[in-house]
């Protein structure tokens, strides 16, 4: 029996609880890992809210939040190519597994080798923001110097989005608010404070003529005020909005396979997309850990430490 924290039916913080569960056995095309470190992401109160449907695997209740890892393979389901028993791995926990645990399964496909020379935490970050940030900059197929705008650049992805565009040689302005003025301009981005100013305005008024790209990762009426300032709306990508269609932009495609989660480490490995990790939380402090990122006050990534 192992401890993890998840809940018992959909719904707000207040279904969420500690439980104890047996290991779980990997199934077809699944891993057993132990779990050394937990990404935490916005995706994870999602799925508990039941706004995601399908992304809980369908697993009966009460469900275990997570969606990214990083750990040591304990056992092999069928048909898995490419990873060993005492492997350190990372990757996605797509079978509704969940990673707020002791132990969990992993999707396979999903799952690579962590590098020498790279930590679990670091890589226990990199399934959701850093391929993520590799995505929607792949996506949009900027060249050096080119104007790109991060539209809540404070968070884990959005700061993973920024430290790559600027090691691409990219000019990037990040709009956020005041709290994450400091880790953005440490990376080298322009920072527009939506709590303070018109954001529209002094986007224009840093650049003239329009951004060559724009990263969303905020949604709703936010996208929609800097969605014009794109001089080509197909170059808006989207990360979490699916209206973006509606304004001539485009939703992000997202690769989660290993060749994707390999390509990230090595860019982890080399500096280029070093997260920002502004906190890391033992387990039984996990209530905290998402809570702060559902609340949107925290900066970079939080990650919960298992092992």
């Amino acid at each position: 029996m192992g401890q993890a924290w998840g809940f018992g039916r959909y719904g707000g913080p207040e279904v969420q609880e500690f439980f104890d569960r047996p290991d779980p056995v990997p199934g077809r095309g699944e891993v057993l890992i132990r779990v050394d470190v937990a990404g935490v992401n916005p995706l994870d109160h999602m799925v508990r809210s039941g706004l995601l449907d399908g992304f809980d695997g369908g697993r009966p209740f009460p469900r275990v939040l997570g969606m990214e890892a990083a750990g040591t393979v304990l056992a092999r389901g069928e048909d898995v190519d490419g990873l060993e028993v005492g492997d350190a791995v990372f990757g996605f926990a797509l079978t509704g597994g969940g990673t707020y645990a002791e132990t969990t399964v992993l999707s396979a496909p999903n799952t690579a080798r962590i590098p020498e020379g790279l930590s679990a935490t670091v890589a226990a970050t990199l399934p959701v923001a850093g391929t993520t940030a590799v995505d929607v900059l792949d996506q949009l197929g900027l060249p050096a110097g080119a104007t790109v705008l991060v539209n809540g650049v404070g968070g884990g992805v959005g700061l993973a989005v920024a430290r790559l565009a600027v090691g691409r040689e990219l000019r990037v302005l990040g709009i956020g608010s005041t709290a994450k003025r400091e880790h953005a301009e440490a990376i080298g981005v322009r920072f527009v404070d939506y709590t303070a100013e018109d954001v529209a305005a002094a986007a224009r008024e840093l650049v003239p003529d329009g951004f060559d790209g724009i990263v969303d990762l905020v949604g709703g009426a936010s996208l929609r005020t800097v969605a014009p300032l794109a001089r080509d709306p197909r170059d808006v990508i989207a990360v979490g909005d699916m209206s973006v269609p509606d304004l001539g932009g485009r939703f992000v495609e997202r690769r989660v396979d290993r060749e994707n989660l390999e390509r990230s480490a090595r860019l982890a490995l080399d500096g280029v997309l070093a997260p920002v990790i502004t906190a890391v939380h033992p387990l039984s402090d996990a209530p905290a850990a998402l809570a702060v990122v559902e609340n949107g006050h925290t900066s970079g990534k939080v990650v919960i430490k298992v092992a």
